[in-house]
């Protein structure tokens, strides 16, 4: 073979190896971050987040739970599921998780959960009286990591950014009330919203904030049944306008309930609470989210009929900033 001939393949081998090692390799995401940004490709006007109230997996009405997620599995422009803690049914016991990774197992869409109080604050072993019993600190951070390893979770407190919110997810982890958010995490809370304080904000908990319900029974708005610690928690919130909106369970707050949509929910004048029902119960009802440029519409559906209720749906302006 001539040289020039031998030259030119030397000239081609070299730049097809170039080609091939320069290639970088990058790790593939986690399914929700995977599917979250495949449907952000999408063009379209609005995000689409489906809240799940208080599960109390396996709980009541299993089979009830289990149309509830054939119904957001069929929705086709839903883009994360949101599980506002309680995922276990009573004491965060090992067959509890079990049944709620099953559970959660037949979900097509990302799911994002937080902690609520049944899922860590109790030992799995009742009293002798047949009554909870607070665990541990061992027992406690024992269901915890229990927590981020059944739902493959890096940490129990996280945000994500989605369109043009930043939505922050925060977790109970503080047992000396139900809903109590640790010194480490509040910290945590004050640093992201200070990085993001020009980025409209939603924040996910487990517990509402205090007084957005009427005082409908003897839980609403009572230490155990609201955000703690309260003090804390305004005074971060006050110094963040960009937070305006908190979406919440723990209080089993229905449709039915007068309070449950109203002008009461409006937290200091500007962070509006939504609030929703559990699900362990015949009639199951899921609130949506439907993330806009410039404004939230939260709207309710009744799961049992199978309708949108309209005379709940609410429009929420994103903040001026």
């Amino acid at each position: 073979m001539s040289k020039s001939i031998w030259a030119m393949l030397s000239i081609m081998m070299l730049f097809l190896f170039g080609c091939v090692t320069t290639v970088e390799y990058e790790p593939a995401p986690c399914a929700a971050q995977f599917q979250v940004a495949q449907a952000d490709a999408i063009d379209k006007t609005y995000h689409h987040l489906v809240i799940l109230g208080d599960p109390h997996l396996p709980g009541k009405n299993i089979e009830a739970k289990k149309q509830v997620i054939q119904k957001i599995n069929s929705w086709n422009d839903v883009e994360m599921v949101i599980a506002v803690g309680d995922i276990c049914e009573d004491r965060g016991t090992d067959e509890e998780y079990a049944a709620a990774r099953i559970f959660f197992d037949k979900l097509n869409k990302p799911l994002y959960p937080i902690v609520g109080n049944h899922d860590y604050i109790y030992e799995d072993v009742l009293s002798s009286k047949g009554n909870r019993v607070k665990a541990r600190l061992y027992s406690n951070e024992t269901k915890l990591h229990k927590f981020t390893e059944t739902f493959k979770l890096p940490t129990i407190y996280y945000d994500r950014k989605v369109g043009s919110y930043l939505l922050v997810f925060l977790s109970t982890d503080q047992p000396d009330f139900l809903a109590q958010i640790s010194e480490k995490q509040m910290e945590w809370l004050s640093t992201e919203l200070d990085k993001n304080n020009k980025t409209p904000t939603i924040i996910f908990f487990h517990a509402p904030l205090k007084g957005t319900l009427r005082d409908y029974n003897n839980r609403a708005n009572t230490p155990d049944f609201v955000a703690q610690p309260s003090v804390k928690i305004h005074d971060v919130l006050m110094k963040n306008p960009q937070v305006f909106l908190w979406v919440s369970g723990h209080t089993h707050t229905s449709p039915k309930e007068e309070s449950f949509a109203s002008s009461i929910n409006v937290y200091e004048k500007h962070i509006t609470n939504i609030h929703n029902a559990d699900m362990n119960r015949e009639t199951i009802w899921t609130n949506s989210i439907f993330m806009y440029p410039d404004k939230i519409i939260v709207k309710t559906y009744d799961h049992q009929r199978g309708v949108w209720l309209t005379d709940l749906e609410r429009t929420i302006l994103s903040p001026s900033l």
